[in-house]
């Protein structure tokens, strides 16, 4: 089915389920994906928003200006967002950052907002590292003239008219945020400059002078203009804050999207650069040519033939939009349009015009020929479906890709064409020829596709691996557009390997002469296949089996191979990496293929090397200590810890309604377990019953709206800090004052020191609480620079016979990090009041 079908059909996913009683309209009345083609006719304004994370798009605005007016509109975000937090699984880094980014593709697609990143590769230095307090650290992170130069690159190949940051440049926001809008606000003048980055010159690209720049502010009083975006559009059955929201559902990972009711809604701007003049500064467009019409207004008298032409055309674009709904009538006008577009353009290449105002003019007709032909296309009735045999390839290997065209509408379609457009090297034949298409009739082609050698991997963040172009003629008149073939297409390796457990830890002070090890192998080849598996270990290390061979019947088979590691009782301190590989035919393959699938975004592949990173240190522990671990499916630390050689149960709502929680010496919950634990919440109150009568519960970071209750889920006022920018300590390496040294929490059954508060990654803590009874215990203090220490990174209070222990400290990372200190103070925590 054809690209623009597919977000018809998500846009009247959000039609059918929309908030607070609202009906969808009557299909039959209403061609959403017609209105979706023929509104941007009425403009030629392009919009630029940039910010730095996945979900920093202004959703609401983007919706106005998009849905609402037809503005040509896009979102330009420098990172991937992979220091975030994930609410729909336990990914984080890399491939979190490719749930959102493919979050933030899909939302865009609600709002017909085309999304854009600056960060080009899981290993790009543009990455979300955590928060950041200020637009130093970040630049620093990033590289500022890395950074720069692609924002500018952007500009110069985007040619926004309006450029807006996301969020002011104040201490209260983001050190990512910041940046951005820093950024922004120079790129204003240095797009245009020749002198800057004059290299992007010389590759083809010409200066650009976007017109203006605004910022977001809170207020009227504080604003040049204030727009009202709360109207119902009855296209949508909504209003377009309420539309922006149903995109923001899309940002599953983070939680976004919310039910609001239909009401007025205004946005406050700040003009705070302009390069043009205006009599009004209240308006948003005032100083911009908004259609054809006014551009001819622009030109001087000489070039009176285009100024006529520009005027037939918009009044060609108009009649386009005045014929909708009838499709028929649409498709025969933006033919047309399509054609006078076209024959404009040659004209403006020959005419004598100022290369700033040629250079604008040729843009903003590159743009209009591309939104007719998208509706030439969508009321033509041509409908497109193109699948590939085989979605997941491997090098060398031959697929098949079909395309059935069936003409749905009621004319003909003469010489109805597709080809196939792969990467470079590929190779393609077919047999088939361009058709002439009645209505009612259907076409298919078919393309034997041939993978080389030397093909590359597939990455999450490349363009789709294979579209076909789709052409045909009405008249003397051609149209051209790109469709994806279904799904996601992946050279992947002939086999991938995955490792169990992800990462070891080997204790010093009781060292295993036996660790076991699980290699899942994974068959991406067509039919069968063998393969000699091996590990590598550390020197003087044993593993048994030396290797194994494995045969694979079919595709996508999987195998197990269990191997034993015998680290030396003499290991020493310090970090080991256990590598697994496998050969086939000669060829070696080392790589884990972690397969990310959500119903939302699909599914996509994340690459890396087939490793256990290992980490020897001495970690003590009570012999008998006994914990139930209540997992939020946000963390991984249940099986890090068990892996670590403790005691660990993870309960189920059955064992938090009536199970026997007097077993455990100490329970704990995941990090934000009450958001994703409705069995936790309502079993809060046997929680505490268990503490009362001689437990030890220990209970992980949680913001504020994760269903906390700052009265009622301690067994004493305890309120998390809001908002989140100043309750956290983002410099990991932020020295940390033990105020109660003589605490078991620091000296059982580990002696806590100054190294365990070394190497540690991202950040200290998050949501520090803000408030809290005075019966809770303060044993630790730290500070981001220059700022006051918070005091509350581990609270604990006496509660009947038991203890409840509450800690913000991002231990979780750290276990997962495999930082020893992490597993030391996390130990240390879970172990108090124990033999």
């Amino acid at each position: 089915m054809k690209k623009a079908l597919l977000s018809l059909l998500s846009l009247l996913l959000v039609l059918a389920s929309l908030p607070l009683g609202v009906s969808a309209a009557n299909p039959d009345e209403t061609n959403v994906e017609l209105w979706n083609a023929v509104k941007p006719l009425e403009t030629t304004v392009t919009f630029l928003n940039s910010g730095a994370h996945p979900d920093d798009e202004r959703s609401d605005f983007l919706a106005y200006l998009s849905r609402g007016l037809g503005v040509k509109t896009s979102s330009l975000i420098a990172n991937r967002g992979e220091g975030g937090q994930n609410e729909i699984g336990d990914e984080l880094d890399n491939a979190l950052g490719i749930i959102r980014s493919r979050e933030m593709i899909e939302a865009a697609k609600i709002t017909e907002v085309k999304a854009y990143h600056l960060s080009e590769t899981t290993s790009d230095p543009i990455y979300d590292f955590g928060f950041s307090k200020t637009p130093e650290e970040t630049l620093q992170k990033w590289g500022e003239e890395l950074t720069y130069e692609r924002l500018i690159r952007f500009i110069r190949k985007y040619q926004p008219d309006i450029l807006m940051p996301s969020f002011q440049n104040d201490d209260t926001q983001h050190g990512h945020h910041r940046t951005m809008t820093i950024l922004s606000e120079r790129a204003f003048k240095d797009a245009a400059d020749p002198t800057v980055f004059p290299q992007q010159l010389k590759q083809g690209l010409s200066v650009w002078q976007v017109k203006k720049l605004y910022l977001p502010v809170s207020s009227a009083d504080q604003a040049t203009t204030s727009i009202e975006i709360g109207k119902y559009d009855p296209i949508y059955n909504m209003t377009y804050p309420q539309l922006g929201e149903q995109s923001r559902y899309l940002h599953k990972s983070q939680g976004m999207g919310s039910d609001i009711p239909a009401a007025p809604r205004q946005i406050h701007l700040d003009l705070k650069q302009s390069a043009v003049d205006t009599k009004s500064d209240s308006d948003l467009f005032a100083g911009i040519p908004y259609n054809f019409t006014e551009w001819a207004e622009k030109l001087p008298r000489s070039a009176s033939k285009l100024i006529g032409e520009f005027k037939y055309l918009q009044r060609n674009l108009d009649a386009v939009i005045a014929a909708y709904p009838n499709e028929k009538r649409v498709f025969s006008i933006s033919q047309n349009a399509l054609s006078n577009v076209r024959s404009i353009t040659a004209q403006v290449k020959k005419a004598k015009l100022s290369p700033a105002i040629k250079n604008d003019l040729l843009h903003k007709l590159s743009l209009k020929e591309e939104q007719l032909q998208n509706v030439s296309y969508v009321s033509s009735g041509l409908e497109v479906q193109a699948k590939a045999a085989s979605k997941i390839l491997t090098k060398g290997q031959n697929t098949y890709v079909t395309v059935t065209m069936k003409n749905n509408g009621k004319q003909t379609l003469k010489k109805v064409a597709a080809a196939l457009n792969v990467p470079k090297g590929w190779k393609t034949k077919t047999k088939s020829k361009d058709v002439n298409l009645a209505p009612n009739k259907s076409a298919t082609m078919t393309y034997l596709v041939e993978v080389p050698e030397d093909a590359s991997y597939f990455h999450a963040y490349d363009e789709s691996t294979i579209t076909t172009s789709i052409s045909y003629k009405s008249g003397s008149t051609k149209t051209s557009i790109l469709e994806e073939v279904d799904g996601t297409i992946a050279v992947l390796p002939d086999i991938g390997l995955t490792l169990s457990p992800e990462d070891i830890v080997v204790n010093t002070a009781d060292v295993k002469e036996e660790v076991p090890v699980t290699v899942t192998l994974k068959n991406y080849t067509e039919g069968k296949a063998s393969a000699k598996v091996a590990l590598k270990v550390p020197e003087n290390w044993g593993v048994h089996p030396k290797n194994a061979n494995v045969s694979f019947k079919e595709k996508s088979e999987e195998k197990q191979v269990k191997f034993t590691l015998r680290p030396p009782k003499a290991v020493q301190n310090g970090e080991y990496q256990v590598k697994a590989a496998a050969t086939v035919n000669g060829k070696t393959f080392d790589s884990t293929i972690q397969e990310i699938s959500y119903d939302h975004i699909g599914t996509f592949y994340y690459q890396y090397p087939a490793a256990i990173n290992t980490v020897a240190f001495e970690l003590l522990k009570p012999a008998s200590l006994k914990v139930g671990y209540i997992e939020s499916g946000f963390d991984k630390v249940a099986d890090y810890l068990s892996n670590a050689g403790l005691n660990i149960t993870k309960l189920t709502a059955a064992d938090l309604a009536e199970g026997d929680l007097s077993q455990y010496d100490t329970i704990v919950t995941g990090i934000r377990a009450y958001l994703s634990r409705e069995d936790l919440k309502a079993n809060n109150a046997r929680l505490l019953e268990y503490v009362e009568n001689g437990g030890h519960l220990v209970v992980q970071y949680h913001k504020p709206g994760d269903g906390w209750d700052a009265l009622k889920t301690a067994p004493y006022p305890l309120t998390l800090g809001n908002p989140s920018i100043r309750w956290r300590v983002t410099d990991e390496k932020a020295t940390v004052n033990v105020s109660k040294p003589e605490s078991a929490l620091f000296n059982y059954p580990n002696k806590i020191t100054n190294d365990d508060w070394s190497n540690w990654v991202q950040e200290r803590g998050l949501y520090f609480p803000m408030k809290w009874d005075e019966r809770f215990e303060t044993f630790i203090s730290m500070a981001d620079p220059n700022e006051e220490p918070f005091d509350g990174g581990i609270l604990m209070a006496k509660y009947g016979n038991g203890t409840y222990l509450y800690t913000n400290l991002v231990l979780y990372r750290q276990i997962q990090g495999q930082v020893p200190g992490g597993y030391r103070i996390m130990t240390n925590l879970i172990s108090y009041g124990a033999k």
